[in-house]
């Protein structure tokens, strides 16, 4: 058993596929079937089984798995720690972002650091603020930036940036030329939001019931995965929507989106740097996130 053929089993289980796994990591096929052979005769056992079009961990394949994943993190970490005592900052990371800081802050952000340390491979995760949380508790991700506060005892939070988030509906609207509204005219639009579990609808729930608005109250049309997808349908008419202002910013210069206050809501909100309270971070993530801090 090595490293390799860890590695190469851990993606056929994440992918669910010989032929994804095969892709990802730049091998033929017949080459990740083979070590996966050579990894099933040095355990003993069967570690995929083969369902239809996909490929699922059997019982040890699922036990070997939890472990795989700590052995690599630990060896990354390893090789991470010995480079910086080198006096060079070399290794990988995964970081997570929920929708507006994965899609509109991070990736500049990594594109500095990645220049300034051209030895380390970042990779990174966009997901709703709930399953980034996920991937921090069973270490899939070791640093995160998310839209929301979470309660969760395990995870560690602070403050990192600031968020200006306004309503937002289409240029020819009858509200698109007023500066703001009353909050009680929500009722009278229908409303498109993020799906249940995005950062971005926790804190205007929040933000709503602060000043005395029921968001049970508005009419909602739609329900979307992401950000983009509200933004279209706000386009479209489906309705209005309350946003980050960093996500429509060019829509509102291209003149398709116009950006209000509400009257006697506060839509500032905080993104915070997400991680786990009780894993010691990579010396690597230890850099990322003061790189951070540095910018913020």
């Amino acid at each position: 058993m090595d490293f390799w053929q860890l590695t190469i089993f851990c993606k056929v289980v994440e992918l669910k596929s010989f032929s994804r796994a095969a892709e990802a990591i730049y091998l033929s096929q017949p080459t990740v079937s083979s070590h996966i052979k050579d990894l099933e005769e040095h355990c003993g056992f069967r570690l995929l089984d083969r369902l239809g079009k996909e490929v699922l961990p059997t019982k040890a394949g699922t036990l070997l798995f939890s472990y795989a994943k700590r052995l690599l993190a630990l060896r990354d970490e390893a090789e991470t720690a010995l480079s910086q005592f080198r006096g060079v900052t070399k290794g990988s990371l995964t970081l997570g972002g929920s929708t507006i800081p994965g899609g509109y802050i991070l990736p500049e952000i990594i594109g500095r650091f990645a220049k300034a340390h051209p030895e380390v491979q970042v990779s990174l995760i966009i997901r709703d603020t709930r399953d980034i949380a996920d991937g921090i508790l069973n270490g899939d991700v070791e640093l995160a930036v998310t839209g929301a506060p979470l309660s969760d005892p395990a995870i560690f939070q602070e403050p990192l940036f600031e968020d200006d988030m306004r309503l937002i509906v289409p240029a020819d609207h009858p509200w698109a030329k007023r500066k703001s509204i009353p909050v009680e005219m929500l009722k009278t639009e229908p409303f498109v939001t993020r799906e249940k579990g995005s950062g971005t609808l926790k804190s205007l729930d929040q933000s709503l019931s602060d000043a005395g608005f029921n968001p049970s109250d508005l009419k909602i049309a739609a329900r979307m995965g992401n950000t983009v997808s509200v933004c279209e349908a706000v386009k479209c008419g489906v309705g209005v929507s309350i946003l980050s202002t960093r996500a429509v910013e060019r829509d509102i210069q291209a003149g398709l989106l116009s950006a209000i206050a509400i009257e006697g809501v506060n839509l500032k909100r905080s993104f915070y740097l997400t991680r786990h309270k009780k894993r010691t971070p990579s010396p690597l993530a230890d850099a990322f996130a003061a790189f951070l801090k540095k910018t913020s």
